[in-house]
């Protein structure tokens, strides 16, 4: 059997409406902090397996590497394996985003065909992501962001490995919650002025791959969000480079108060490249 969105997107919706409740509950009780839930073995094993072994080498992927982050992303489809473009529409699947929306109590909101900041990542041994608050707007900053849909991929993956979503519910001053990568896990977390969250440096020399999509609105998630750029901090202990992260991020907020649209143009969108006519 050919994998395709079609497929996916109906077994995601059948495993989603089965615990739709308990999700709902799971989303909800985070009101205060930063809200999510995640769902286990959202695909039959085999197809995730699937999915993850479409994924890119590493050099087929662009590096994002800085005081900020380490990571491989991918957005371009065209250029990967067909299965990973299927996989990652299936979560923009009409019907997968209604039952979300359900889930979360969200009136209104779509998926970006963009992939505007989503598509796929891959982490090795010692990279990360610092904690952050993501980018409150879409590209144009028509829509604001409102939920990031995150599905790890490799297999037999453990908490000891790193690479873990960690979520900071009451801000850096306490300890994060940390929920694991695991294998076909989907994790939606809400996206808004506490969501701040990041990703534990990976320390074991093995691969995390992941499927990633966010849905955007008219309308934000909590009614306080005020714009704002991408804003990275260090971890508790990292005193230094938490104050030139909080530097930068004020910088490139009086940067977008002179030019709103931004002055470089994110490379991270997928603009597929138009088909050869014979």
């Amino acid at each position: 059997m050919r994998l395709g969105r079609k497929e996916i997107a109906t077994e995601v919706v059948l495993s989603l409406e089965k615990k739709k409740e308990t999700l709902s509950k799971d989303f909800n009780e985070h009101s205060n902090g930063v809200r999510f839930f995640y769902i286990d073995d959202l695909l039959p094993e085999d197809w995730c397996n699937q999915i993850n072994n479409a994924f890119p080498e590493n050099s087929e992927m662009m590096l994002k590497k800085s005081i900020r982050e380490d990571k491989y992303v991918g957005v371009q489809m065209d250029q990967y394996n067909s299965l990973i473009a299927e996989a990652i529409y299936a979560f923009q699947d009409k019907r997968v985003v209604e039952v979300i929306k359900e889930i979360c109590n969200i009136e209104e909101c779509s998926a970006d065909a963009s992939l505007y900041a989503g598509g796929i990542s891959s982490m090795n041994e010692k990279q990360f992501l610092k904690p952050h608050l993501d980018n409150s707007h879409d590209q144009k900053r028509d829509k604001w962001r409102v939920l990031n849909l995150l599905y790890y991929t490799t297999t037999n993956w453990k908490k000891e490995f790193g690479g873990n979503l960690e979520v900071w519910p009451k801000g850096l001053r306490e300890n994060p919650t940390t929920i694991v990568s695991k294998f076909n896990r989907l994790v939606v977390m809400g996206t808004e002025i506490n969501s701040w969250h990041s990703v534990s440096p990976v320390v074991v020399d093995n691969r995390r791959n992941c499927v990633s999509n966010y849905y955007f609105s008219n309308t934000p998630l909590n009614k306080e969000d005020s714009f704002h750029v991408t804003l990275f901090r260090g971890w508790p202990k990292q005193k230094l480079e938490d104050a030139v992260l909080r530097f930068d991020g004020f910088a490139r907020m009086l940067i977008r108060k002179v030019f709103p649209k931004g002055v470089v143009k994110n490379p991270h969108v997928y603009n597929k490249k138009p088909s050869k006519k014979t």
